[in-house]
């Protein structure tokens, strides 16, 4: 169904272009140049996706990455104040980053494109260092590596079989 020119059901993300590069092709005839597109796509309120688009022109690049963003989202796990619930580290060939949740009020300290992640998963306070690559595209990967690594108290407890009263105490099981 269709209302206000939006098919009811389709969520709004937001896009945002990471990185644009010029590539080449060396064929017969010489050179033949491209444009890569590194894009994210979010909704703000836990969705995000990275994904890239290659294409002989910028703006078909950049769809082409955004389409291939809302394919590859994931949830991410938030707490209530806006961070991640635990420290994690994510890597992506030889790009490492660790994150960590942050105070309210701390704000995204991380890289540009580390940043642009967080804001479209609706992160709103965390600590990220990239090491190692510097590289856009290993960055992004690694940061949502990282994410889909992250776990909330409910479902560590329900791993441990705890209670998540208990998750946070520290009980050990049997002890």
């Amino acid at each position: 169904m269709i209302q206000n020119g939006k098919i009811m059901g389709e969520e709004e993300f937001e896009e945002e272009v990471l990185n644009i590069k010029r590539v080449t092709k060396v064929v017969k005839g010489g050179k033949r140049l491209g444009f890569r597109a590194i894009v994210a796509v979010g909704d703000k309120k836990g969705k995000v996706g990275v994904g890239v688009g290659n294409a002989n022109e910028v703006p078909t690049a950049i769809r082409k990455g955004a389409m291939n963003a809302k394919k590859a989202m994931i949830d991410v796990v938030l707490n209530p104040r806006g961070t991640i619930p635990h420290e994690i580290i994510g890597r992506s060939d030889a790009g490492m980053i660790i994150m960590k949740p942050a105070a309210p009020g701390t704000g995204l300290i991380a890289s540009s494109t580390v940043m642009s992640i967080m804001e479209l998963a609706g992160i709103k306070d965390i600590l990220a260092k990239s090491i190692k690559s510097n590289n856009p595209l290993t960055v992004a990967y690694a940061v949502m590596n990282g994410l889909k690594q992250l776990r909330s108290p409910s479902d560590i407890a329900r791993y441990r079989g705890m209670s998540v009263k208990e998750v946070f105490e520290g009980k050990k099981v049997g002890a």
